[in-house]
C-alpha cells in the first residue's frame, strides 16, 4: 500500500525507517506545515514532498500517517476520511474522548481504518507476557502496579513545550504505553479513581538549542490511581514528571498462581520474570522473537525498535477486511481512561468508563513473519 506523512518532526525518522522493516507499504510522499522540515525528510529519504492540502488530494496515496502534534491531530485525521483515506496516527488518537467519538463515527460511516499508536504492546515483551496470562500460568490476575517516573522531558528534547501542556503530560504522552498494554493483557478498564499533583509550575529547558528558556506547566505532573478492570483486576498507578530516581519495575501483575514482571512497555523487547507462587523468579529472554531481536543503539547497549508493526498489521488487516489490533476502539478506550484518570483526579470521584473494546488475539511468530523483512 502507498502512503504519505503528514508531520516531519522529531518521530518521523522513525517511521520513514519502518519501511525497511515491513514489506506491505512504501512512502512516498510527505508533508509539514513547515515546507522546509517537509522538504529535508523528502531528501534525506528520496522521496517528494508536497503541502498538507496537497498530499491529502494525491489519488496515488491510500493512507496517511498523521505525525503531527496532539492538538492537530483531530483535525489531520478528519481531513484523511474526509480525502476517503485510511489513517494511522501518532498517539494519541486525539485531545479528549469526546474528539476521538467523533473521528470513530466518520470512520464508520466512511468504512475507513483508524489506527494509532502505540503499537509497542505488539513487540516480544508485550505478546510473550500475553501468551503466558491467556495460557493461564499465573492463573487469573487479580492485583499489579504500572510504574513511569522521570524527571520530565525538558532536558533531552529540543523542543519539550507540547508536553506540559493539555493534552500531553506523563499519563498522555508516556502512560499511553503502559495502559495499552495492560488493556492487551488484561482487558477494558471498568472505573478509575486517581489523585494529581504539579511540584513545579515551572520547567526550565535544559537541552539545546533553547537551554534556560522557561515553560509554564499547564497539565498536571504526577497522578497516582488504581485502574479497576472488568475482569476484576485492580492496578495501581504511579505517573510521574516530578521523581529523579526510583526502584520500581515498570509494569507488575499478581495472579492466583504467581507472579509477572514486565519490561518498560516503551520498547518492544526485554526480559520478563515470571514466579509461579513462592519459587524463585525465572528469567524469560524475548530476544530470540522476531520483534525482540535488538535491532537498534540506544547508547551502549542495542535495543529492540520495531516501530510500524501496528501499521504494517493494519494495512494486512485492510487487505483481508480483519479487525486490525491497533484499532480505533482500543485506542479510544485507552484515550479514554487517560481523560479518566485526570477527571477523577480533579473531581475527586470515582470516574466509570462509557467505552469498552475487545480483548486482542495474540500476535503470533507465523503471522510476523508474513509481514517482516526477514
Amino acid at each position: 500500500m502507498k502512503i504519505g506523512i503528514i508531520g516531519c518532526g522529531n518521530i518521523s525518522d522513525t517511521y520513514f525507517e519502518s519501511e525497511n522493516l515491513y514489506n506491505n507499504f512504501q512512502i512516498i510522499s510527505c508533508a509539514d506545515i513547515n515546507l522546509d522540515a517537509a522538504k529535508n525528510s523528502a531528501e534525506k529519504f528520496g522521496i517528494k514532498y508536497q503541502n498538507v492540502e496537497d498530499i491529502l488530494a494525491n489519488n496515488d496515496i491510500d493512507l496517511i500517517v498523521n505525525l503531527t502534534i496532539p492538538s492537530a491531530h483531530k483535525d489531520i485525521i478528519l481531513k484523511t476520511l474526509n480525502a476517503n483515506k485510511h489513517s494511522f496516527s501518532e498517539k494519541p488518537l486525539a485531545m479528549n474522548f469526546n474528539e476521538g467519538l467523533e473521528i470513530k463515527k466518520v470512520a464508520v460511516d466512511k468504512g475507513l481504518y483508524v489506527g494509532c499508536a502505540p503499537d509497542t504492546f505488539l513487540g516480544a515483551a508485550g505478546q510473550k507476557a500475553k501468551y503466558l496470562i491467556d495460557n493461564n500460568t499465573i492463573g487469573p490476575v487479580v492485583l499489579g502496579s504500572f510504574n513511569l517516573m522521570s524527571h520530565g522531558m525538558e532536558h533531552w528534547h529540543p523542543n519539550p513545550d507540547f508536553f506540559f501542556k493539555p493534552g500531553a503530560g506523563p499519563v498522555l504522552d508516556v502512560g499511553v504505553y503502559y495502559i495499552t498494554q495492560l488493556v492487551s493483557l488484561l482487558g477494558p478498564v471498568k472505573n478509575i479513581v486517581s489523585k494529581s499533583g504539579t511540584v513545579e509550575k515551572e520547567r526550565t529547558i535544559t537541552s539545546q538549542p533553547r537551554y534556560g528558556e522557561k515553560i509554564i506547566v499547564e497539565t498536571p505532573t504526577t497522578l497516582i490511581g488504581i485502574l479497576e478492570f472488568y475482569n476484576n483486576s485492580k492496578i495501581q498507578f504511579f505517573c510521574s514528571w516530578d521523581v529523579w530516581n526510583h526502584k520500581h519495575n515498570a509494569i507488575e501483575l499478581y495472579g492466583k498462581e504467581g507472579s509477572l514482571i514486565l519490561p518498560d512497555p516503551n520498547y518492544f523487547g526485554g526480559n520478563i520474570a515470571l514466579s509461579i507462587k513462592d519459587k524463585d523468579w525465572e528469567i524469560i529472554s524475548t530476544d530470540n522473537m522476531l520483534l525482540g531481536i535488538p535491532n537498534k543503539k540506544d547508547g551502549d547497549k542495542k535495543i529492540a525498535n520495531y516501530r510500524g508493526i501496528g501499521l504494517s498489521e493494519m494495512i494486512n488487516s485492510i487487505n483481508f477486511g480483519k479487525s486490525a489490533r491497533c484499532n480505533i476502539d482500543l485506542q479510544l478506550h485507552v484515550l479514554e481512561i487517560m481523560e479518566g484518570i485526570l477527571i477523577a483526579a480533579e473531581t475527586n470521584k470515582t470516574y466509570s468508563l462509557q467505552s469498552s473494546c475487545l480483548h486482542s488475539e495474540l500476535l503470533d511468530e507465523e503471522e510476523i513473519i508474513n509481514l517482516k523483512i526477514i
